[in-house]
């Protein structure tokens, strides 16, 4: 299917883009709302700030990974309230509602549970939440309406900065069949597969990192790669359960090869052009 450009209308109140944001789509009725916790209060001001609808609190835990929790409420704002009194865990909130307040209680409860497994699918975030949301049932023709705000509200939260929702797929989409896929095969015995995203570089479930590291390898990366086994990110047979998104392409060869590395040579396609020639536009 051809992707189209889209247009997306953002409303920054009082001047501050750090405070409150509203912003909406073309021919759609949802809006979304990003309201920083210190002026949640001033949420009230609005008229739909008591509408049904789904909210995602994000901020970081004590490692300063990325957290977020998924939330639901048949009135938005008293819910919200009711967050502050939790641990300072978040910052941000996001809030997606109907702008003629069309969604119900079943409706937000799919939307909940939706975007639940589309976050622990991405694995960019640590997940708050408890328990896994319920699927309501909702009659089959709300399918495609809640489809479509799943969709659109993934756009405009990542146009927001927020990338939980944007998973190693999405990214394929975008790619030439040539160059969705880059390979390291080295030492020790290294052998990884990954992808180029927006904010960083994938390393793919399945891709094997070298069983020892160098002696030259800096400690820091050594410290990650402990971590990511620690954490069972990587297992016990140096394997990647899950697919992980490195800041760079040099921290994720470095990962998988056990020593420091330029990543932007060492990734290459089948055909063997390195990340860095794509980026430089030379043919191989």
């Amino acid at each position: 299917m051809k992707n189209f450009n889209k247009t997306i209308q953002m409303l920054i109140f009082d001047g501050n883009p750090n405070g409150r944001i509203m912003c909406e789509m073309s021919n759609w009725n949802g809006r979304v709302y990003k309201i920083s916790r210190s002026e949640l209060t001033k949420f009230a001001d609005r008229s739909d700030a008591e509408n049904t609808g789904i909210y995602f609190l994000l901020g970081k835990d004590e490692e300063n990974n990325d957290t977020i929790y998924i939330g639901e409420a048949e009135r938005i704002l008293t819910r919200l309230k009711q967050h502050l009194q939790d641990e300072n865990y978040w910052n941000d909130c996001i809030v997606v509602i109907s702008k003629d307040n069309l969604l119900n209680k079943a409706h937000v409860k799919y939307l909940e549970n939706q975007f639940y497994e589309i976050v622990i699918k991405a694995g960019r975030a640590r997940v708050m939440n408890a328990s896994i949301p319920t699927r309501s049932s909702v009659a089959e023709f709300d399918l495609a309406m809640l489809e479509e705000f799943i969709e659109t509200s993934k756009l405009l939260v990542n146009s927001l900065g927020y990338k939980v929702f944007d998973g190693v797929d999405e990214h394929l989409k975008t790619k030439h069949p040539d160059e969705r896929y880059f390979y390291i095969k080295a030492t020790r015995g290294a052998c990884g597969t990954g992808v180029s995203v927006s904010d960083g570089f994938a390393v793919l479930k399945g891709s094997v990192i070298a069983n020892s590291v160098t002696v030259s390898m800096s400690p820091s990366l050594i410290r990650l790669r402990e971590k990511l086994i620690g954490d069972k990110i990587i297992d016990a047979h140096y394997t990647f359960v899950k697919d992980h998104i490195f800041s760079s392409p040099s921290l994720a060869a470095s990962i998988v090869m056990g020593r420091n590395a330029n990543g932007r040579t060492e990734w290459k396609t089948q055909k063997g052009k390195t990340l860095k020639d794509l980026e430089d536009g030379k043919e191989v």
